[in-house]
């Protein structure tokens, strides 16, 4: 039995890691008191800061609700960075991602950000990051943090809480249940980025793109797959949500290869093309198309509702000296 599901109900297990769980909160209140009265020195970054993440372990749809974010302040013509903790990369200075950055020096969820078109910057404090970003981007005017409600060393102006399905799962903080911090909390946007969802706040619609994408950027249409021999990959951390989004388009999937969230591909082994295809999403793209060329990138369409965008624009507005129109 999986942590995971170990954390959606109050089981044996769970109660016997519930008192562990307890000094952890213990530990966190503590940690954020000592924020709260200035112990702890939280900094500003100079510009307003969105800080988009979730209070339970593993994915929630924390990364496309990110770049949603950005692509739609960007579409009103607010010029927007990224900074980013870089989860999983090999390297640890303060440092700009660029389009042809090596997904293990920056980590592939900045990797991916990058392609929004916003300049995007990762260090281990997402404060050091975001001062470099306002050093080399003097024109950003708002600045979308990838993660870090829990580090409360940067200063924010907007707290976005995703949830998918599971909500707070059992309730518990970890290792006992999924929390990070107690539910519920001060948070200016909840988002749910599933089907169901589990208590009140913003929903978004999750799709595939009608398109999936070549390493060199072509595109190819999913109808032109179906009856072909396919293969699909997902290193993310629900991959049968990938396999189950491309199956609902139609496809017929001879194999499906479930890795740990942020596998870095090192071990895979050439699939040759006149076996079968093989899909992969986009972030695992970057990495996989390094020993998989011809892997083609299904790409995640991810659309909060109009309400939530109209939300963080009044928050952003509400700002001193900010407008988000």
């Amino acid at each position: 039995m999986t942590l995971q599901r170990v954390w959606l109900a109050r089981g044996t297990v769970a109660r016997l890691l519930w008192p562990v769980s307890q000094l952890f909160g213990a530990l966190t209140a503590l940690r954020r008191a000592l924020y709260g009265a200035g112990w702890l020195a939280t900094e500003r970054a100079g510009v307003p800061v969105v800080v988009v993440g979730n209070v339970v372990a593993g994915g929630a749809g924390k990364t496309p609700a990110v770049m949603a974010v950005v692509e739609h302040l960007r579409s009103e013509g607010m010029a927007v960075g990224i900074v980013s903790r870089g989860y999983g990369r090999r390297t640890t200075d303060c440092r700009e991602v660029q389009l042809d950055s090596d997904p293990r020096d920056v980590g592939d969820e900045p990797a991916l950000l990058r392609r929004t078109g916003a300049p995007v910057f990762v260090a281990r404090r997402r404060i050091d990051a975001a001062r470099a970003l306002c050093h080399a981007h003097p024109d950003v005017r708002v600045i979308v943090s990838d993660d870090g409600l829990q580090h409360l060393a940067m200063a924010r102006d907007v707290e976005i809480c995703v949830f998918d399905d599971r909500g707070v799962g059992n309730g518990w903080l970890l290792p006992a249940g999924p929390l990070r911090e107690r539910w519920p909390r001060r948070s200016d946007l909840v988002l749910h980025t599933g089907v169901r969802p589990a208590f009140a706040g913003y929903t978004a619609r999750r799709s595939l793109a009608d398109d999936a994408v070549r390493s060199d950027g072509t595109r190819v249409p999913l109808a032109t797959l179906q009856g072909r021999t396919l293969v699909a990959v997902a290193a993310i951390a629900k991959p049968a949500s990938f396999f189950v989004m491309l199956s609902e388009r139609g496809l017929a999937l001879r194999q499906c290869i479930a890795l740990p969230d942020h596998h870095d591909f090192e071990d895979w082994a050439l699939v040759p093309s006149a076996d079968a295809t093989v899909l992969c999403t986009e972030k695992d793209a970057l990495k996989l198309w390094r020993r998989q060329p011809d892997a083609l990138a299904v790409p995640l369409c991810f659309t909060p509702e109009p309400a939530f965008l109209a939300a963080l624009d009044a928050k952003l507005s509400s700002l001193d000296g900010h407008q988000a129109s």
